[in-house]
């Protein structure tokens, strides 16, 4: 087997170098008779000269195909007589000269028929390697499902869609299955969807791969193998320095310019070849005026939409150089226009008319030169363009409100006065004694509260008492006195107490007042008498700061049940929803400014170790375990139970004085120093939602009411205004925010106006305490 194959090399050889010894000849045979038939045509002759040494390459290589099998024939049944395999050479070789030498007849007649057409043949039509893929359609190597719900299939390469070619139904394909022969031989193109027809070519490529063999009939694999690279190894690399890492990345510059032409073909700005073609045959040609009349508007680019000036009125007879007698000035007249030399601009005309008795005689205009200076000065500083005029009407700017008569109820007129007055007591055993004394505050109210069923009213004023009104008749019920000014009062909400907190000095008090149900009163005194035992021993932060201390007797006998020392001034206390908690403030306490104290417990606890700031006022949430901490410029809203901070709510303002939380607990308003008061959705934003500039001074005072969608505020002003404000439980719809009903009628003290508001429990009627010492009840 080995000299067999080593015969058939040595053979194949030397038909490769014949057969090229005969291709060099027959290509200059064919130049000399196709320069000899045509010229001066050269181009034309040199393409048939390719076309036809194509073809004559194509059948020698056919030829020489089948000599090498009928050699591979010979050498098998006669491998051992050699002189008959050159024999067999000989004769190819004469057979090959002959069919070459019939072609060379032939090409001559060939090239004359084709010798003046010029053939415009694409030369990948046949040959181009790239007919795997389809390139009609560009959108690349992608799911084509992505176009299941579209009526195309993609983009031709002028980017217009291919549409979907019709399918019919079951019927259409089960009737081509029975009449279209070349049904079993369609498959259908996933990148255009046409039906594609397998020609005996592909049927018999496909065969081939399926039966795993080479694709290509006429491909050897049993050809020597060539060495195309050495397998030596070289000591010295082919380049002296290495490649550079440059070369192996893709070029940012050339994808900067794609990114570019991308973006300028999805804008519009570069048109397709057939895009450009629409436009140019859409587009009309363009006439322009050499000379542009008077009625055409002046293009400038300097300004948009510019309006000519208008033209200089046309000389009349006054302006003639003979003008009628009538035109010219007699003294009078010469005299007043003299006159009026200091306000040309209440001048008839502008000039002085003259007669002269001929053209020539007419001596150059002095002004002249001055007024085109003027007029040009005019054109440039002051130009005239269109201007887009809005006609907004005041009205429309306000927004649209209902009316107050719809959102009533709502306090609107004054009921109830509390007030001192005074009284004559009569003695009857001894003798009639007139005193008078009296029953109400002699000093600024500054704190006032409500119990929950509404039926009796706290206050706390500067003359060192705490007083307990009925609310329907107005009469002081009890007066309680304190060792300082009172700042802050507040009733429990839990109903099943009878307490009240009361911040007067250094010291919060707890009073039961004994008012009301007796079995409520009796039972929180006997809760307050049961000491509770605690092993938890309290830190030496906390002692420092509060201690709890049991009243004297005297005290006991006021009402007052426990009592809380500070190391600061209290300003303000408030309960928990619950009434077991409750807070106080301190503002010169610094971290220790806020404190929370537990009454079952009888202990207190700091919340912060951190100072944030100057504490205003807190707040208890009243569902959830949140505590508001109202600082100068900020309202920061803490989670108790996670110890953590939730928000941080930015006011804009420069002093904070109060606030007030909505009973869902979703809304919250800030009552400022700057005359300001601000709504805020805590659901939507750390921003005010709204901004109320209603009072002219400063906002001491504001107050929602549990039932009714009303909100009032106090201020320095002496005025109260109740407002409606409407908080909807759909949280796509923003709330309603109406001021109602401004109250004046508290007066003025040192430039104080009100202190307090607060709404009763269940009426729509509200309360205020002013710098006056009175309280004033307004109802509907």
């Amino acid at each position: 087997m080995g000299n067999k194959q080593e015969i058939k090399h040595v053979k194949r050889k030397n038909q490769e170098e014949t057969n090229s010894t005969e291709k060099e000849a027959e290509s200059t045979e064919d130049e000399e008779l196709l320069n000899v038939i045509n010229g001066e045509d050269e181009d034309s002759s040199d393409d048939d000269e390719l076309e036809i040494s194509g073809s004559e390459n194509e059948e020698s290589d056919e030829e020489d195909e089948e000599s090498e099998d009928n050699e591979e024939v010979e050498s098998e049944e006669e491998s051992e007589n050699t002189d008959d395999d050159q024999e067999s050479e000989e004769s190819d070789n004469e057979e090959n000269s002959e069919v070459k030498a019939e072609n060379s007849k032939n090409l001559g007649d060939s090239a004359g028929a084709n010798i003046n057409e010029k053939v415009a043949n694409n030369e990948y039509e046949d040959f181009d390697s790239s007919d795997e893929e389809d390139i009609r359609n560009t959108v690349g190597n992608i799911p084509m499902n992505w176009y299941n719900e579209y009526k195309h299939l993609g983009y031709d390469w002028d980017g217009n869609q291919i549409l979907k070619p019709e399918t019919g139904d079951n019927l259409d394909a089960f009737l081509k299955r029975m009449e279209d022969p070349d049904f079993w031989r369609t498959v259908k193109d996933p990148q255009t969807g046409q039906d594609v027809v397998l020609s005996d070519e592909d049927i018999n490529l496909i065969k081939r791969i399926t039966a795993q063999k080479i694709p290509d009939e006429t491909f050897d694999e049993y050809a020597p193998w060539i060495e195309w690279f050495t397998s030596e190894v070289e000591q010295m690399p082919l380049r002296k320095f290495p490649e550079h890492k440059r070369s192996f990345l893709p070029s940012k510059h050339e994808a900067r310019k794609v990114s570019k032409l991308v973006h300028a073909l999805k804008m519009g700005w570069i048109k397709t070849r057939a895009e450009a073609a629409k436009l140019r045959a859409k587009k009309e040609p363009q006439f322009y005026m050499l000379w542009q009349t008077d009625d055409q508007a002046e293009d400038m680019r300097r300004i948009y939409k510019h309006i000519s000036a208008p033209k200089r009125i046309l000389p009349g007879h006054a302006e003639s150089y003979n003008p009628p007698p009538e035109y010219l000035f007699d003294e009078k007249e010469l005299k007043q226009w003299n006159k009026l030399k200091s306000a040309p601009w209440k001048r008839k005309l502008h000039f002085v008319p003259q007669k002269f008795d001929s053209l020539r005689k007419v001596p150059a205009y002095p002004r002249f030169i001055k007024e085109r200076f003027l007029r040009c000065l005019d054109l440039y500083l002051c130009p005239r363009a269109i201007k887009m005029k809005l006609n907004i009407e005041p009205e429309s700017l306000v927004p649209k409100l209902p009316s107050p008569k719809d959102l009533q109820p709502f306090p609107t007129i004054l009921a109830i006065e509390y007030k001192g007055e005074k009284c004559q007591i009569f003695f009857f055993l001894l003798q009639k004694i007139n005193w008078f004394y009296n029953l109400g505050h002699t000093d600024m109210v500054r704190s006032i509260s409500i119990d929950k069923t509404g039926q009796y009213l706290l206050s706390g004023s500067d003359d060192c008492t705490i007083k307990i009104w009925e609310v329907n008749t107005g009469r002081c019920l009890k007066t309680i006195k304190t060792n300082s000014v009172v700042r802050s009062v507040e009733w429990c909400p839990n109903a099943a107490l009878s307490l009240v907190l009361v911040a007067t000095g250094q010291e919060v008090l707890l009073i039961n007042p004994n008012v009301g149900d007796y079995l409520v009163n009796s039972k929180t005194d006997t809760v307050l008498q049961d000491v509770p035992k605690s092993d938890v021993v309290t830190p030496e932060r906390v002692r420092a700061t509060v201690q709890w201390i049991e009243p004297d007797e005297e005290q006991y006998k006021n009402g007052v049940r426990l009592i809380l020392k500070h190391f600061k001034d209290v300003c303000q206390v408030t309960w928990h929803a619950k009434g077991d908690y409750f807070a106080t403030v301190m503002p010169d306490g610094q971290n220790r400014s806020v404190l929370i104290s537990q009454i079952s417990r009888r202990r207190s606890q700091l919340p912060f170790t951190k100072s944030k700031g100057l504490v205003q006022c807190v707040l208890f949430h009243p569902t959830k375990p949140f505590l508001f901490v109202a600082t100068q410029r900020h309202v920061r809203i803490y989670d108790l139970v996670k110890q953590a901070l939730m928000k941080k709510l930015l006011t804009n303002s420069k002093w904070i004085s109060c606030m007030a939380i909505h009973p869902l607990g979703d809304n919250l308003v800030v009552g400022t120093y700057d005359r300001k008061m601000l709504w805020f959705d805590l659901d939507l934003s750390t921003k005010p939602y709204q901004t109320l500039r209603l009072h002219g001074t400063a906002v001491r005072g504001v107050a929602f009411h549990k039932h009714y969608p009303l909100f009032a505020s106090g201020s320095d002003d002496r005025s109260l205004i109740v407002s409606h404000g409407m908080v909807y439980n759909d949280l796509l719809q923003n709330p309603l925010i109406v001021p109602l009903k401004r109250l004046q009628n508290h007066e003025g003290f040192n430039d104080f106006g009100i202190f307090d508001v607060v709404f009763h429990p269940l009426q729509p009627w509200v309360f205020s305490s002013g710098a006056d010492a009175t309280i004033k009840l307004y109802n509907n």
